[in-house]
């Protein structure tokens, strides 16, 4: 995909893509860009974001921005649901399928054209949810 747009898949954007399907957590720059420095130690963090930036533009990548925290990336392109604890900011895959009903559901209350949706989930993790008990 990425030859198609006109961007080479550089020894940089290949070891970010490798890193970040090697983890579950849904990293932050930050966390990426130390993964990164052990193979790559004189990469700089706006390299690593900037290579994040187009990964997720390739759908190679996707970004996981929520109002009030940093973006977040995941490795998994496909569309699929987050669960996020509310109390330590856990970010997990939620494990269900995608919801076509719901897109073609809110295209009779609105004038959009719909092109996919998003869900999260929030609630509290299991460490977290003992202490709620």
């Amino acid at each position: 995909m990425l030859k198609k747009q006109n961007h080479r898949m550089t020894r940089q954007r290949k070891v970010i893509l490798e890193e970040l399907k090697k983890v579950k957590t849904h990293p932050g720059a930050d966390e990426i860009y130390a993964m990164v420095r052990k193979r790559i130690p004189r990469i700089s963090l706006g390299t690593v974001y900037r290579n994040l930036v187009v990964l997720s533009e390739l759908k190679e990548i996707q970004t996981i921005e929520h109002v009030g925290t940093l973006k977040r990336f995941d490795g998994t392109p496909e569309n699929h649901y987050h669960i996020r604890c509310v109390k330590c900011g856990r970010l997990d895959d939620a494990p269900m399928e995608i919801e076509t009903y719901l897109e073609k559901k809110v295209r009779r209350y609105t004038d959009y054209a719909v092109v996919g949706h998003r869900l999260e989930f929030i609630g509290h993790c299991s460490e977290c949810a003992k202490g709620c008990l």
